[in-house]
């Protein structure tokens, strides 16, 4: 077992309140239960020692490894190939549908042989509370139950089980045709234990668990070129969605570096407004409504429950249940994905003002309207027209910026011109349902940003919009401008900004968000190219009639995504992946880009 595998080494699996990591080792190394933002399970990705995992494979040296989703599903299969014989373990998560939270979840391994003779290993170690609660152990033949304070794990399995300390292993030998399994469930301190899993039963529930994502699967609305990329990043943006309260997380992990050994580590385990704003817009894009409808309801409760007086009518992220409490904290006691401290639980950064918050909500709600059919109602209306005249006094401020930087509050031109776009959505639905507004007090605010961005936020040296005023560093961020009419695709001023981009942000077609060295951020270290700012930047390509460079920088960031199709937050310089995984964002962001570049494509004259 590998101490520390490759952040893309991993497959996800969920089942829409929480989710799972597994290995291409058969190692299932983050489980935190019972919902995305709960304390972990299993967490031997941030601490080999002290984390917790839970093993099931072939552990023979001789053993080659191959790993895949079963297709268009939330089923891991990690197969095994060795002299002796061919097996596969089948990992999967029992779907929980409806919006009724649960404290009962379940990881549900299948090993099977299908060539030879192949001897599967068992290990688990659960490590409840980040590794700090002890368990004892009740163990009979193929149950062990472990009972810590707040929780209890439940390992039931078709093959006896031994004691290893608090923890049990166990092993089971299997001839072609023959399959075993085990069943780990995490509930409450006074939860039952599950019936024991039997073949057939267990058969059945993965069956029924890739029939669901199948189903849901064929009712997008996606005909383009890259269906296998397009579908995968679906599907990964539907396993990091709590289900209950139909908002995503930023990713299913924390903790995972953006550079190895360094202290970029952050919790991403919430919600985002910004992401899951954008989300809308992806899937909109393949005609997920009702998943769009359910995020565009917690923005519309989010704004009520702070009805836009008092301080900062929205913070930039919240618990997936919409609590706004996200203190944090620093997890000593482990050493970090290897050796990158501090491991921190919770997030900061969600005391942060970060005024481009605004734009992405009334970008969301304003295209989610039109394609949802939702009309907003009245009281919910004049909810949203006091927050445009709260924003109308509040625009013209310093803030901390799209990337949470640590280093001070600047005038970025990004959150200036997603206030605009707060503005400019916000009269483009106020004329198109014809409701009360303060259009002219709305305007002059769209108007003046326009005019300060333009004036200030330019930068004569590079010939581009710049990441903030006075200064001439370059932030891929701002790629989103055309996206959101803030500026003409093909004008010549961004035109020139996208050729400024190009000479100082790309590498190989891959995109940094911002040069730390020229824009000092607070903190140490360095970063990888930003996954996010690559798909924005081949968006803009294509709105700017730039086809060929797009799709090939396109096709070429299929290559670095991992052997399943899921990328992290970051590229590093060996192409590896960095940062928290799998990241909504970046997957968000590759459905928008092939939707733009597949119209683009489609549009072109043939020659």
């Amino acid at each position: 077992m590998d101490r520390y595998p490759p952040i893309a080494d991993h497959g996800l699996i969920g089942d829409l309140q929480t989710a799972a990591l597994v290995t291409s080792e058969g190692v299932v190394d983050w489980l935190a239960a019972p919902r995305f933002d709960s304390p972990s399970v299993f967490a031997s990705l941030l601490d080999h020692d002290r984390g917790g995992h839970f093993l099931f494979a072939p552990t023979a040296s001789d053993v080659t490894r191959r790993q895949l989703y079963y297709p268009d599903s939330a089923v891991v299969v990690t197969r095994f190939l060795s002299p002796d014989g061919v097996g596969e373990v089948l990992d999967h998560m029992p779907v929980i549908a409806g919006r009724t939270p649960s404290d009962r979840h379940s990881v549900v391994r299948v090993v099977r042989t299908v060539r030879g003779t192949v001897r599967f290993d068992l290990d688990c170690r659960p490590r409840f509370d980040y590794g700090r609660a002890s368990h004892t152990l009740d163990l009979a033949d193929g149950s062990a139950a472990f009972r810590t304070r707040g929780a209890t794990g439940y390992l039931q399995t078709t093959f006896p089980l031994e004691p290893h300390g608090t923890d049990v292993r166990g092993s089971v030998t299997l001839n072609a045709g023959q399959s075993a399994a085990a069943v780990f469930t995490v509930c409450g301190p006074d939860g039952e234990a599950p019936p024991p899993p039997t073949a057939d039963s267990v058969e059945a529930g993965m069956w029924d668990v890739i029939d669901f994502w199948q189903r849901w699967v064929r009712t997008s609305r996606y005909r383009g070129r890259w269906p296998d990329m397009v579908n995968r990043s679906a599907i990964t943006l539907k396993l990091l969605t709590y289900g209950p309260s139909g908002a995503p997380v930023a990713a299913a992990t924390m903790g995972l570096p953006e550079q190895v050994g360094g202290e970029r580590n952050w919790d991403y385990r919430y919600t985002w407004v910004r992401d899951g704003s954008l989300s809308v817009r992806a899937l909109l894009d393949l005609g997920f409504v009702e998943e769009a409808a359910q995020f565009v309801r917690w923005l519309g409760d989010r704004l009520r429950a702070r009805d836009g007086s008092g301080t900062e009518p929205l913070q930039i992220m919240y618990r997936v249940d919409g609590d706004p409490v996200l203190t944090e904290e620093t997890l000593d006691h482990f050493e970090g994905y290897r050796g990158s401290g501090p491991v921190r639980a919770g997030n900061a950064a969600a005391d942060q003002l970060q005024l481009d918050i605004y734009g992405e909500v009334f970008y969301a709600m304003s295209e989610g309207i039109d394609e949802i059919g939702q009309q907003v109602g009245y009281h919910g209306w004049k909810g949203l027209t006091r927050l445009m005249d709260w924003l109308s006094d509040h625009w013209d401020r310093p803030d901390e910026g799209v990337w949470e930087t640590r280093g001070g509050r600047k005038d970025f031109t990004y959150s200036r011109v997603m206030c605009w776009a707060a503005f400019d959505n916000c009269l483009r639905m106020a004329e198109e349902f014809r409701r009360p507004a303060n259009t002219q007090r709305w305007t002059r605010a769209r108007d003046e940003i326009l005019e300060q961005v333009m004036e200030r936020g330019w930068s004569q040296k590079e010939r581009a919009l710049v990441q903030h005023y006075g200064g001439d560093v370059l932030d891929a961020s701002l790629l989103i401008a055309p996206r959101v009419g803030f500026i003409a695709p093909r004008s010549p001023g961004w035109l020139s900004t996208l050729d400024a981009i190009d000479q100082r942000l790309v590498s190989d077609s891959l995109v940094y968000r911002y040069d730390p060295a020229a824009s000092p951020d607070g903190l140490r270290g360095s970063e990888g190219t930003f996954s996010l700012c690559t798909f924005l930047y081949v968006d803009a390509l294509a709105r700017a009639g730039r086809l060929p460079q797009a799709r090939y920088t396109f096709e070429k960031m299929h290559t670095y995504a991992n052997h399943v199709g899921l990328f992290a937050e970051e590229i590093g310089p060996s192409g590896e992946q960095l940062g928290n995984f799998p990241q909504a964002f970046t997957h968000l962001s590759l459905i928008m880009a092939a939707s733009t570049l597949d119209d683009a494509l489609d549009r072109m004259p043939v020659r």
